[in-house]
């Protein structure tokens, strides 16, 4: 995969990679967020589609959402080039403006606590030496192609580029769960990462799993995507990957999981991201869902064997 140069700077998406590794690259974030705007548009093909195509770190050009919190979206003439989406082309998705520009991969720990029988933290080597496994998945925003709905639909108004397809691999979860050991009683897992809200009043965005999910073997902490460490903005250096789940499900910077012996009742899962408790997921328009539920699989099937694919 060639390099593609960052706007504004010499410096090469491999070179960033190291660099990003050894931190110290906020004031280069930040100035690529602002000044990295490209001349170029693209119009996306309804009401107010033109949007600016801009250049952030270890991306090619991509469709500019909003700068803060990064939201991009992926051309979709990029699907023509492969089944695999490119790590510079992948589609970039936050709901909290203070996301992580620089992060220390010998320093960085997750955790995992709560109703387990050994509370721990393990680095990325520690990671390493667990059964490592790849899968191929794709990840969709569940608000993909949103800007296409009519009525309207309030939410970021997206194209159809809002999802990629990627060789992901790390180790299971649940063989980081096994090491701490989970305990009788055990209904959830919740999920959070190392971006922040700007103010105390917005929620910080966790995510939670049912036990049995969590402990499906399907479910993995990636550190890797397409044979390279994970771009900044999809997740670097730890990500969860839920397929078949919508992307809101596929927690980035992943730094503390904690088992719960109850339902998590945080805002990302109630009441954000519900959709009507019905056949079909859907009302009557103009009348409200009696009861909802958190939005769950976007296809039918999580992932068959033959998606699957296991290495030592």
């Amino acid at each position: 995969m060639p390099d593609h140069i960052v706007a504004g700077s010499a410096l090469t998406r491999r070179k960033f990679l190291r660099t990003t590794s050894l931190s110290g690259l906020a004031a280069f974030w930040v100035k690529s967020h602002f000044l990295a705007e490209a001349a170029d548009t693209i119009t996306l093909p309804f009401a107010h589609g033109e949007r600016t195509l801009a250049t952030f770190p270890q991306k090619r050009p991509l469709i500019l959402l909003t700068s803060r919190p990064p939201q991009l979206e992926t051309p979709f003439s990029v699907f023509s080039e492969g089944i695999i989406t490119p790590n510079d082309a992948f589609f970039v998705r936050y709901h909290l403006a203070q996301e992580p520009t620089s992060i220390d991969p010998e320093k960085f720990r997750v955790s995992i606590k709560g109703k387990v029988n050994s509370p721990l933290e393990l680095s990325l080597p520690d990671l390493k030496k667990l059964e490592p496994v790849e899968l191929v998945a794709v990840n969709q925003c569940s608000g993909n192609s949103r800007g296409f709905s009519a009525p309207r639909v309030g939410g970021g108004q997206l194209g159809n580029g809002a999802m990629g397809n990627a060789k992901w691999k790390g180790a299971r979860l649940k063989d980081v769960l096994a090491k701490a050991g989970v305990a009788t009683g055990a209904k959830q897992v919740t999920f959070n990462g190392l971006d922040t809200p700007v103010v105390e009043k917005v929620p910080d965005f966790i995510k939670s799993l049912e036990i049995d999910h969590a402990l499906d073997g399907d479910t993995m902490l990636a550190y890797e995507m397409n044979g390279e460490p994970l771009p900044m903005l999809n997740g670097f250096p730890l990500r969860l990957v839920v397929p078949g789940y919508y992307g809101t499900y596929w927690v980035k910077h992943v730094n503390e999981i904690t088992v719960l012996d109850e339902d998590y009742k945080g805002y990302w899962m109630d009441p954000a991201y519900r959709i009507p408790d019905t056949a079909g997921a859907c009302v009557e328009p103009g009348t409200t869902p009696k009861k909802t539920k958190p939005i769950a699989p976007s296809m039918s099937v999580r992932l068959s064997p033959a998606m699957r694919m296991v290495t030592r």
